[in-house]
């Protein structure tokens, strides 16, 4: 009987680290996938606000347009000096 319950105690055992590896992974994963989805969060913004920038420069967008976008947007003193803004 002592042997079935060491097989059943290592059994447990490696469950338990595999559960843990597992889990590990799992963590691992979901960072990856956050820094990713952030990565390319970053790059649709850039690229927007290139393609607003552009259009400015071309004459196609006025920049009081742009600042009427960005004034009730952006709280911050040091963002709003950046374009310009009443802080």
């Amino acid at each position: 009987m002592a042997k079935h319950t060491d097989a059943t105690t290592a059994f447990d055992l490696r469950l338990k680290q595999l559960s843990a590896v597992q889990q590990r992974q799992e963590q691992r994963r979901r960072a990856l996938e956050h820094r990713r989805s952030r990565r390319e969060d970053l790059r649709r913004k850039v690229l927007v606000g290139a393609v607003v920038l552009a259009r400015i420069e071309q004459g196609l967008l006025q920049k009081s347009v742009l600042k009427s976008w960005l004034d009730p947007a952006i709280s911050r003193a040091e963002d709003r000096a950046l374009f310009g803004l009443d802080v």
